[in-house]
């Protein structure tokens, strides 16, 4: 069964700096809560159907789950370029509006308080740069790096749990970084590179624009099952030990 979801205004939060008339849907867990909350980040072509069964999983795990629309203030086409160059530089409107979609989770009468991130691509990304941002524990999922250096970004993290591909040329090297840096800083973690995997890996189904497609299959972009039972395995076991 599908867990229900509803839209949840934002904008009442009392987080300045957000986008304007920004939202999230919010997916409940069955049964009787409260529960802990989940900020599930979406990726770079914004909340498509492929984010919305990530956000339902999550809600099926037990997880009450919001998925803040980052691209609220005019749409991916608008607000793309934008938001990823917030995500590198590590300031910008979508980091106030992950703060917004936190702290409603936290006011929640419906959430216990704990509250965790999980990130895909971009919002991978994301999770990882505000993993010292209030959250109790923070899922990465082949998260780009931010340019100021991986000390700073996770300096003071909650526990992280990341999932990266070997067969990723764009973020060559990243997970063996965020391991040196997460061991050395003393944070607990679960760091793991799939063999065979490309970025995007944890879909279930191709979700790139049509006129992409043909990059993205020579780059190996896309759902591996194999891979992405074994990740979501892991995080569903991380969340279960750091956020209950």
């Amino acid at each position: 069964m599908t867990p229900p979801s509803t839209t949840v205004d934002l904008t009442r939060v009392g987080v300045s700096g957000i986008s304007r008339g920004l939202d999230g849907v919010l997916y409940t867990p069955a049964g009787e809560g409260p529960w802990p909350g989940v900020v599930l980040l979406f990726e770079v072509f914004g909340a498509d159907d492929v984010m919305h069964r990530h956000a339902q999983r999550m809600a099926a795990a037990g997880y009450l789950t919001l998925m803040p629309d980052l691209y609220a203030q005019g749409g991916p086409r608008r607000c793309m370029l934008g938001t990823l160059r917030s995500m590198f530089s590590g300031s910008g409107r979508a980091y106030a509006d992950i703060e917004a979609a936190r702290r409603w989770l936290v006011a929640s009468p419906r959430c216990t308080g704990a509250v965790g991130s999980i990130g895909f691509c971009m919002g991978g990304g994301f999770a990882l740069a505000t993993a010292n941002a209030g959250f109790d524990a923070a899922a990465v999922n082949y998260g780009p790096l931010q340019r100021k250096g991986l000390d700073a970004e996770l300096a003071g993290a909650c526990p992280v749990v990341a999932s990266y591909g070997a067969a990723d040329p764009s973020l060559k090297g990243a997970a063996a970084k965020i391991e040196a840096v997460l061991t050395r800083l003393d944070v607990p973690h679960d760091v793991k590179e799939y063999p065979g995997a490309g970025h995007s890996f944890l879909n279930d189904a191709d979700n790139a624009p049509r006129l992409l497609r043909p990059y993205v299959r020579i780059m190996g972009i896309g759902p591996r099952p194999e891979q992405a039972a074994d990740a979501w395995r892991r995080i569903e076991a991380f969340f279960g030990e750091h956020l209950h």
